[in-house]
């Protein structure tokens, strides 16, 4: 079908053609990455118990299939997030109303908002009633904040991202212990802390960046729509772009990162200290190097076929099922497994260090990974079938 698209009051209407129905596998097939390296990421939090004593970028005490297996994880939340905003405006273009192009965004955003809150948060505080503001938290915020840049054209859109990922490294040196009564709304813009208002749990998503990520990929998305071989150039262009912004950057060591790369002995560590970028305000650093191979994937899933294709389209046509449902299956086998094992848990409900006998070390975290991605595969199959088969409206928000 055609459809029309209104970019601004005073715009011409652009024509975009889009088959009825039809899915960009790009993008599903890149979302399922996501999905799928991201369960590693989570597994590893509760099946490694180093990921209990320390940080596994904490290049003092970290080794390197660790940090590895960290970094590569760092891809998933602006990825994620970039292709929000990228569905976000692919969907719109169903949408002839502004007005509902907004409506759709800030109640999308609500919901995931309140999904992280009431959901996923006790999945990470084990019931404890803490609340723990993460990834959807931040996709949220960030589909609010696009509802009220709907109105204006895509490069203007593109342009307040990629001012937002630019800038706001300038605020690295402003603390919320500095502005008082600001603080808490200091914390959830930019850095992480405790909850506003006194309740239980932190903001791990400061979203100001956030919303700047959403917004780059809500201003690029016309670019899934030029024609393939266009497209492709489009994508290996900014994604070599990004990567060699990070690395001139990344070498100035003048500005982008709060955390500055170090020289060691040993050249592997000072390798791992380059990667080491900060994502707890995803910095302009980390923005780079993580988009920049996000872009460059994007032609090459454009291309897979076969299971592989398959599988992941399939993770990536229910993104938010997958999501939800990955990480209540890691908890399950979490317990299962220590009450297996005898593990004591009280010092772990504590805020203690996990036991000797806690988890399958690293090794084992890859192999609960693939057992709990094959057995939620099917799940998936069956839910990505229910979205095929219908157009409820209340699918769009799952």
């Amino acid at each position: 079908m055609t459809i029309m698209l209104d970019e601004a009051p005073s715009a011409t209407r652009e024509h975009v053609s889009l088959p009825a129905g039809a899915r960009l596998l790009s993008i599903d097939r890149l979302r399922g990455l996501v999905i799928i390296v991201m369960a590693l990421d989570h597994v590893r939090d509760f099946f490694d118990a180093d990921a209990l004593r320390f940080d596994p970028t904490d290049l003092d005490r970290t080794y390197p299939a660790l940090f590895l297996t960290r970094f590569v994880t760092h891809f998933c939340a602006p990825t994620f997030t970039f292709l929000a905003g990228v569905s976000a405006y692919l969907h719109g273009l169903s949408l002839e109303d502004r007005s509902e192009r907004a409506r759709f965004l800030w109640t999308r955003g609500l919901w995931l908002i309140l999904l992280d809150i009431f959901v996923v948060s006790p999945v990470w505080t084990v019931g404890s009633g803490a609340i723990e503001l993460g990834t959807l938290w931040a996709i949220g915020c960030g589909m609010i904040a696009l509802s009220a840049l709907v109105s204006l054209p895509t490069r203007a859109v593109l342009a307040i991202g990629a001012a937002i990922l630019l800038l706001h490294n300038l605020f690295d040196g402003v603390h919320a212990a500095q502005l008082g009564e600001f603080a808490p709304l200091w914390n959830v813009l930019h850095e992480k802390g405790p909850l506003p208002f006194g309740l239980r749990g932190r903001v791990f998503y400061p979203v100001l960046p956030w919303i700047g990520v959403i917004a780059l990929g809500y201003g690029l998305a016309p670019v899934f729509l030029w024609p393939h071989e266009r497209r492709t150039r489009a994508f290996v262009a900014l994604g070599l772009a990004f990567l060699a912004g990070f690395a001139a950057l990344r070498f100035a060591g003048v500005y982008g990162d709060a955390r500055l790369w170090l020289t060691y002995p040993e050249g592997a560590r000072t390798a791992l200290s380059f990667l080491n970028v900060s994502k707890y305000p995803p910095s302009l650093h980390y923005a780079l190097v993580t988009l920049g191979v996000g872009l460059l994937l994007l032609p090459a899933l454009e291309r897979a076929g076969g299971v592989v294709g398959r599988v992941l389209a399939t993770f990536g046509r229910v993104p938010l099922f997958a999501y939800v449902l990955h990480l209540y299956v890691i908890l399950v086998a979490a317990l299962i497994v220590a009450l297996a094992k005898g593990v004591d848990l009280k010092g772990l409900e504590s805020g203690g260090p996990p036991p000797e006998n806690y988890g399958f070390g690293l090794v084992g975290a890859y192999v609960m990974w693939i057992v709990i991605m094959a057995a939620i595969y099917p799940a998936c199959v069956w839910f990505a079938g229910v979205k095929r088969r219908r157009r409820d409206w209340w699918l769009s928000y799952l």
